[in-house]
């Protein structure tokens, strides 16, 4: 039976970097940002309801979503947010939950479920076996999420101030990889620790 471990942080925390390094020992890793892209990507299944919902202004010239566009009007507006969510959140849990059964099918021993919103949503941790919060201070995530991204400071306030606490995140972990002052090898020898002791 294989092991179920969800995988979160908040934006900028260096997720994305663990759960690849997960990925490279052998753990099946099932991105549910991968998933969201490809349900708003150009002829991907959340568009119509999308467009029907919110109109032509949040959707880009190829036929995808036009996510500063739609971004904006999330943050302007709780109700639209919640919109959205309704459209988006069942159809990347149907797509989460195609790829867990494909994977245990295939015998894999370690699935990573990387969900960026595990703890806000409060559907998946019934799902999981272990949660792995990686941590940071929000000045770090916004250092981060500025070389990366280069957008502006208020827009990544509002993308914490959307997520959950940091101390509620670390509340719900059963293992916290703390990716703060640390050198990429580092953390590559945190990650590698998890992942031996669920025999990878």
């Amino acid at each position: 039976m294989a092991i179920r471990l969800g995988l979160t942080g908040g934006v900028g925390s260096g997720k994305t970097t663990v759960a690849n390094m997960l990925g490279a020992r052998q753990a099946r890793v099932i991105d549910a940002d991968a998933i969201s892209r490809r349900l708003t990507a150009a002829g991907g299944s959340a568009i119509p309801d999308i467009q029907q919902a919110f109109g032509d202004r949040v959707i880009a010239h190829d036929g995808s979503l036009n996510r500063d566009a739609m971004r904006a009007l999330v943050f302007a507006d709780a109700a639209t947010k919640r919109k959205l969510e309704l459209i988006i959140h069942p159809l990347v849990a149907t797509g989460i939950a195609l790829a867990l059964a494909q994977a245990e099918q295939q015998s894999a021993q370690l699935i990573v479920l990387d969900i960026p919103l595990l703890v806000e949503s409060g559907r998946w941790r019934a799902l999981l076996d272990y949660v792995v919060v990686v941590d940071c201070d929000s000045a770090t995530q916004i250092q981060r999420v500025q070389m990366r991204s280069g957008w502006a400071i208020e827009q990544i306030h509002n993308v914490i101030a959307a997520q959950a606490p940091r101390a509620l995140r670390l509340a719900a972990a059963d293992i916290i990889i703390c990716n703060q002052d640390i050198s990429l090898t580092q953390l590559e020898t945190s990650v590698s620790e998890i992942a031996q002791q669920f025999g990878l």
